[in-house]
């Protein structure tokens, strides 16, 4: 890791931000060539991992004062992170999970963490380790924390399992309240990392992570009793999956196009409506990720403006996203669904990353919440 990289401030720092962007940006085509040799074999994404710490992107998160570029800890990168976000979705989707999660740990340490918790991670992170994000319990054995500090349960589905060993997971306590905490997973520690097969995002190793015996500290719980679920953040926080299923749709946008025009199906009319269509799905999820990105990350407003406008892009983007797969599958027809074709694995990946949890709730939250409120970015 050249540390250098990162002893910068003010303008260096943007630059630095600016650098970092344009060498992911190299990096896309290489990613969506592995992509397809990870998904086939269901093996962690090594090469597109080690990639990414060798330009700094795990360190580059990190905040400014603790020696980082602060992407997506800190306001003024909430579209710098945004677009390394949306690039590297665009490279391979479970890439970009294994990502947002880490940048989502990261900055959740850094919200509640103490200072020497902030610094111990920091450390980790400068020093390329790829945090991981492990927060729903495997249903038979929730994780809790014994009152002599030692871990007992399971978490499922993990992603990264078998290859991340530090992780922010969440535990219940002895005296039943729910906390977050930093752990590093010991050398052996059991992991099945084909505990939870999907059709989609198999790079991501969405596996089973026993937590058995580990032991720790008092110092290695973060921030206060139920602080993950804390709004508007736990919402909020929601817009940088957006960021990465943006890229992935990009990706599909752009290998139907490519496809079409090798075929000679280009100037048929019926296939320019459809990529019209397209084009205008993707901006609309763009222009959702953009204001949801800039409203989370601001630190300012009314809470529930702030989850709720999340919120709404959530369905907008989940919706541009459904509509880029139904077009892609009748533009292209069966070769989007040629096994092994790079189509074919988006539409997957894309289908599976879209599907995040209690989408119909959230409409009518959203919708209840604005009822009775101005929309907070419209002109009085």
């Amino acid at each position: 890791m050249n540390e250098e990289r990162f002893a910068l401030s003010g303008t260096n720092v943007r630059v630095r931000r600016c650098f970092l962007r344009k060498e992911v940006v190299v990096a896309v085509a290489d990613m969506q060539a592995r992509a397809r040799a990870h998904d086939q074999s269901g093996t962690f994404p090594t090469e597109d991992i080690a990639l990414l710490r060798r330009l700094g992107a795990f360190a580059a998160s990190v905040p400014t004062d603790l020696g980082g570029l602060g992407l997506g800890t800190e306001p003024d990168a909430a579209l710098d992170i945004m677009e390394i976000l949306r690039l590297i979705g665009r490279g391979n989707l479970s890439v970009g999970r294994l990502y947002e999660a880490h940048v989502n740990a990261l900055r959740l340490i850094m919200r509640d963490g103490t200072l020497a918790q902030r610094q111990r991670t920091a450390a980790a992170a400068l020093n390329g380790a790829l945090l991981g994000l492990w927060v729903t319990d495997a249903p038979d054995a929730p994780v809790v924390l014994s009152g002599d500090c030692v871990l007992q349960g399971m978490k499922s589905p993990c992603s990264g399992a078998g290859q991340i060993r530090h992780a922010l997971v969440t535990a219940r306590l002895a005296s039943g309240a729910t906390h977050m905490l930093a752990i590093e997973l010991p050398s052996g520690q059991p992991v099945d990392e084909a505990a939870w097969p999907m059709q989609g995002m198999r790079a991501a190793c969405n596996g089973r992570v026993s937590l058995d015996g580990i032991v720790t500290g008092r110092d290695a719980v973060i921030g206060e009793a139920g602080a993950y679920l804390r709004q508007p953040d736990f919402s909020a926080g929601a817009w940088r999956g957006m960021a990465v299923a943006l890229g992935g749709m990009e990706a599909l946008v752009g290998i139907m196009r490519e496809m079409l025009v090798a075929r000679g199906r280009a100037d048929d009319p019926h296939q320019r409506v459809r990529i019209g269509e397209a084009l205008i799905a993707l901006e609309t999820a763009r222009m959702w990720v953009h204001r949801a990105a800039l409203v989370a990350e601001s630190g300012t407003g009314d809470p529930g403006d702030v989850a709720n406008t999340v919120n709404l892009a959530r369905i907008a983007v989940e919706r541009a996203g459904l509509d880029i797969l139904r077009l892609a599958q009748r533009g292209l027809g069966l070769a989007a669904f040629r096994s092994g074709a790079l189509a074919e694995l988006l539409m997957r990946d894309l289908a599976t990353y879209l599907r995040q949890p209690a989408p119909d709730i959230t409409l009518t939250d959203a919708a209840a919440h604005f009822t009775v409120r101005d929309l907070p970015w419209l002109p009085c």
